[in-house]
């Protein structure tokens, strides 16, 4: 992630390359485990057939951003990180100004200087957490983060507690809100989504093909930098070289993948989709959006098979963030 004998591109998180890296992963992994996430399922999926309980009570029309889009993500990670009820409505806030922030506006010095608040007031919030759950442990991932230990390893430091805090919120919410509001475009637009009700086999084939259309359409690639010379391809990179990986080419390669344009729930391509990475940086929290993606699809297949955008695809707002975009609302009616 970083150049290199650069220094790292993100000490104390899961942005580094090598060592730092490895030791990290292998700490944060250990609340990761295949069970503690099946455990999060039957709350993420009743969570979302309340709040599409909710959207169709209000509607049509209704709003799927502000009815389940944006909820869902958000309140799974409040609940990860173990946030009060109470503070809720701040976290919302810290989360949506976090999400909105954008560092590249070079030309608006106050635009960048409104991202960096942002981020300062984020990680005040998180370290405030880290500490109170030091005091008081609870049924959450940040009070697993703090009890977890290596014998080689020790435990993470304040810092590294709160920076995957603060990650937890960039990666999971923003990305995750944009992948449900545009996934279910996508099965509407392909008259898909009453087909997967109840059907959990249909259900995740529809949601890796969504994965796989989506990765790349709505974010930018993070840097990257060779370690070695190398050739690929015919095409020499140099170490130190700035390599941007596009994963919507990658994923419409049509030599590895028949047909890529077209919606096939259930395909089997020569190799998986790298939507949330591959290799040592795969993502930790891979299952957890899944589920998230799942739930929503599954709540909205069953109670509103029939739901469509009201008006042109063309006339939807989208806003656009460092890493991700998406539409800021999607009116449906059924």
């Amino acid at each position: 992630m970083a150049p290199p004998h650069a220094e790292s591109a993100g000490e104390h998180t899961l942005f580094q390359d090598g060592e730092a890296h490895a030791r990290l992963r292998r700490l944060v992994a250990k609340s990761f485990t295949p069970r503690s996430v099946a455990g999060l399922r039957p709350g993420i999926e009743e969570l979302a057939t309340r709040l599409v309980a909710g959207l169709a009570a209000s509607g049509p029309p209704a709003d799927l951003v502000a009815g389940l889009a944006d909820p869902l993500p958000l309140r799974v990670i409040g609940d990860l990180l173990g946030v009060a009820t109470e503070d809720r409505e701040r976290f919302a806030e810290l989360a949506d100004a976090v999400s909105s922030a954008d560092f590249l506006a070079s030309d608006q010095e106050e635009s960048v200087a409104a991202a960096v608040r942002a981020w300062q007031e984020l990680t005040e919030y998180a370290a405030a957490l880290v500490a109170a759950k030091r005091r008081l442990s609870g049924d959450d991932l940040l009070s697993s983060l703090i009890a977890v230990r290596d014998a080689d390893d020790g435990r993470l430091s304040n810092d590294e507690l709160v920076a995957m805090a603060t990650t937890l919120v960039a990666a999971g919410y923003v990305s995750t809100r944009n992948a449900i509001a545009v996934g279910v475009m996508q099965l509407i637009g392909e008259q898909h989504l009453g087909a997967i009700a109840d059907d959990p086999a249909h259900r995740e084939a529809a949601v890796e093909e969504v994965l796989r259309r989506q990765a790349g359409m709505t974010a930018e690639p993070f840097p990257r930098w060779a370690q070695q010379d190398m050739r690929w391809e015919g095409a020499s990179i140099t170490a130190g070289d700035l390599v941007l990986v596009r994963l919507e080419a990658a994923h419409r390669d049509p030599v590895h993948l028949p047909l890529p344009d077209r919606f096939l729930p259930g395909r089997q391509p020569a190799s998986p989709h790298l939507a949330f990475g591959h290799g040592a940086h795969h993502c930790l929290g891979a299952a957890v959006a899944r589920i998230e993606l799942g739930a929503a699809f599954d709540a909205l297949a069953r109670r509103v098979p029939g739901l469509r955008i009201q008006g042109p695809v063309e006339d939807l707002v989208w806003a656009g963030g460092q890493t991700d975009s998406g539409p800021t609302a999607v009116p449906v009616v059924w």
